[in-house]
């Protein structure tokens, strides 16, 4: 990952120090200033740096799911894959975040370089391809957090390059296996554009055999474990209107617990003017906005009202946060925004959902 270069408008809030550390990461490969990045979040972490860490969250309490959010605003998928920096993120203040896309075996993912920012439309393209260690090192990281507070953990589970899409159940369910006694709600990856053949499961017969199989593994492993642990599934925003009516008719008549929208899009809509814009892979940040907030939004009135969203696509300020809900988002998760303004991302969404409310309840006049 790699922070925004310094600006003082976006700095305004946030410690020099971050700032400057900010610019300098920016300033090098993207994958390697996310390596970095990490590891300096966690330094923060370990020592009590106040200076790289955000300010307090104010409870904003959100249910969904059966659970209860400290907050409504979390981090997505793909900034942490194998948990292995779950505390440091959490006391960023973060409701919730979500690791992975895990597989059951270690993978290097697609050659590099997979990652390219696109500054002018604060956005990045990524085509890292589950780089993953493998479930069983993701266990044992989750198994070592201290996960003090409130703050939630869902973990993000996928198929390996080269299980095929035939066998791609038996990933899932091994991943499923290994993960539930420890999430708090287990999301289910059929959307990455960046392994090959991966989006043809959420073609509607596909989508029913694989998301029917993993609800009956649920249900067996809510009895072994005593608990029921939530299971999501996370579509991608490039879906044609036929396509989102059979997913919401799958996903409805298997009463999953929730649906995540969106993944990353292949569109090129809006960076066709980019340096960057032949490039393969997923685009994430300010230009996925617009699109996978519609997907959302016909999400929404195709699926039960007991089925609930999270909304996540290119969050770059509280308002757009508040854009999600609106469309019918309960939860909203963010991951480029945090590339492109920092931790002070987090306290505005908070912010922009809180008067939100207000709004709604009459506690404050809508403007």
């Amino acid at each position: 990952m790699a922070w925004l270069r310094y600006s003082p408008s976006w700095a305004r809030g946030t410690d020099d120090l971050y700032a400057f550390g900010r610019h300098l990461l920016f300033l090098i490969d993207p994958e390697l200033a996310h390596g970095l990045a990490l590891a300096g979040l966690q330094a923060s972490y370990r020592c009590r740096l106040p200076s790289l860490l955000a300010k307090p969250t104010k409870p904003l309490p959100t249910k969904a799911f059966g659970l209860t959010f400290p907050n409504p605003v979390g981090l997505a998928a793909g900034l942490d894959k194998d948990g292995a920096h779950i505390d440091a993120l959490l006391a960023l203040g973060f409701g919730f975040i979500e690791i992975g896309t895990v597989t059951p075996k270690p993978q290097f993912g697609n050659d590099r370089p997979r990652m390219f920012r696109l500054e002018r439309e604060r956005a990045i393209i990524n085509r890292m391809g589950f780089n993953s260690g493998g479930v069983d090192a993701l266990v044992r990281n989750v198994e070592r957090a201290k996960r003090r507070g409130d703050g939630l953990l869902g973990i993000n589970i996928g198929r390996n390059k080269g299980t095929p899409n035939k066998e791609a159940s038996k990933d899932y369910l091994h991943c499923l296996r290994k993960v539930y006694p420890l999430a708090d709600y287990v999301a289910v990856n059929i959307s990455s554009p960046n392994t090959a053949g991966l989006r043809e499961l959420q073609e509607e017969q596909s989508l029913r055999q694989l998301v029917g199989t993993l609800r009956d593994e649920q249900e067996k492993l809510a009895g072994i474990h005593g608990k029921h642990v939530p299971l999501l599934v996370k579509v991608a925003p490039d879906l044609v209107e036929t396509d989102i009516d059979a997913a919401a008719r799958v996903l409805g008549d298997l009463q999953v617990d929730g649906v995540i929208a969106t993944n990353t899009t292949v569109s090129r809509d809006g960076v066709e003017d980019s340096r960057h814009v032949d490039e393969a892979g997923g685009i994430s940040g300010a230009p996925l906005m617009a699109r996978a907030t519609t997907t959302l939004r016909m999400l929404r009135t195709r699926l039960p009202d007991n089925i609930p969203l999270i909304g996540v696509g290119g969050i770059m300020e509280g308002a757009d946060a508040a854009t999600k809900q609106a469309a019918g988002a309960v939860l909203v998760q963010t991951y480029t925004g945090l590339v492109y303004r920092g931790p002070v991302l987090i306290g505005e969404c908070v912010e922009a959902l809180r008067r939100r409310k207000e709004a709604r309840s009459g506690a404050l006049p809508l403007e």
